[in-house]
């Protein structure tokens, strides 16, 4: 059974199972990794979500404010061995509840095109492509996309 915490980015599990997401994207993206990597800091981030199978951490995913209008979904991540479950789709449902509990009306995220799990993912999940924004602008390998809360 799946059970999901609300944390934040002080979470040692959370922050484990980024460091397994870093090393995924690492061998993923090579070199690329450092550019995004200087987007990804974790510190200071309030919202996190951590999806647990009985006492194991098993995914995991934050937001961070993104504009008045939104919030960017951040860290996303399940181990290998608990993919096709549902827990990326459940962990992405609680952000989102999270998020529109707080009067974000939308939600924003990039991810890369060498993850088309992740891709997947959004689409089933109601998220649409949209213009590359901010540091993602003019990167090849980033997809960026959006969704309103209020569907």
């Amino acid at each position: 059974m799946l059970r999901l915490i609300r944390t934040s980015s002080e979470n040692s599990d959370f922050q484990q199972l980024v460091q397994l997401l870093d090393r995924d994207l690492a061998a993923r993206d090579g070199d690329e990794a450092t550019f995004y990597a200087q987007y990804n800091k974790i510190n200071l981030i309030r919202h996190a979500v951590v999806a647990y199978e009985g006492d194991e951490p098993v995914g995991c995913g934050a937001f961070k404010e993104f504009g008045a209008d939104a919030v960017e979904i951040k860290r996303m991540y399940v181990r290998p061995t608990h993919r096709q479950r549902g827990a990326a789709r459940a962990v992405l449902t609680e952000l989102e509840s999270w998020a529109q509990e707080l009067g974000y009306p939308a939600t924003v995220l990039a991810t890369g095109r060498r993850q088309p799990e992740a891709i997947a993912l959004y689409e089933r999940c109601g998220y649409a492509a949209t213009p590359n924004y901010g540091q993602y602008v003019g990167v090849a390998n980033s997809v960026c996309f959006r969704k309103s809360l209020s569907q």
